[in-house]
């Protein structure tokens, strides 16, 4: 499976990159101690490392809201996905707690500064495209009770049946990852801004992650 980009997309954005990794034969449980241990070790290193004041202004997040207001989407109210869970630590939250999958993967975009999309690939039809939006178009976020009627100005990705993510921070909740789930296409979002180094890194953490909590077997990247 490869995600395609939509050439107004490319010419728009040139600067804006994209890694892909397929992992196939997932066993995702529901949690796992040693993960939680590696959980309070980033969250330490988080509170460490970071100041909520200047969060906005570090370079990897200030990339991601740039593109954002670029495509007429508010940061400050759809936050970029790294930023939203590094916010959330700094503010004393508790990170969400899903499956092995997700909060591996959440850890992996914390440590990394970067936004990474995943989806079911058995609940993806056709060949998945980053494109705009076409207004009009409705897209069902993971734990939303209603659609979002989209604009057509969004940066998206979707499949045959509709839109299963807006670009970079939110996924679809049909095609979701669950402990069901056996088969994860994963991407790593990037940003004019956001090198592939950095990409790959990311990338790294959480195929580290995923196939020590998840087992599974990395079939493809690129």
């Amino acid at each position: 499976m490869h995600l395609k980009m939509d050439q107004k997309v490319r010419k728009d954005f040139p600067g804006l990159k994209i890694l892909t990794t397929m992992i196939k034969n997932l066993e995702i449980e529901n949690e796992n101690p040693h993960l939680e241990s590696i959980r309070e070790e980033i969250i330490q290193d988080v509170r460490n490392k970071y100041e909520i004041e200047s969060l906005k202004d570090l370079p990897s997040i200030r990339a991601y809201r740039d593109l954002l207001w670029k495509i007429g989407v508010d940061p400050t109210k759809n936050r970029p996905a790294a930023e939203a869970l590094i916010r959330r630590i700094l503010l004393g939250y508790e990170l969400p707690k899903i499956n092995t999958f997700v909060d591996s993967l959440n850890l992996a975009s914390v440590r990394s500064e970067v936004a990474i999309a995943s989806f079911d690939m058995d609940k993806i039809f056709g060949e998945p495209i980053l494109r705009y939006a076409i207004k009009g178009e409705e897209f069902y976020g993971i734990g939303m009770k209603n659609p979002m009627v989209l604009q057509g100005g969004e940066i998206v990705i979707a499949d045959d049946e509709g839109v299963i993510a807006i670009y970079p921070h939110r996924d679809s909740e049909r095609a979701k990852i669950t402990e069901s789930t056996h088969n994860a296409l994963l991407v790593f979002c990037g940003v004019p801004g956001i090198d592939q180094g950095r990409l790959r890194e990311a990338r790294s953490i959480a195929i580290t992650l995923i196939t020590t909590f998840c087992r599974g077997n990395v079939v493809a990247s690129e």
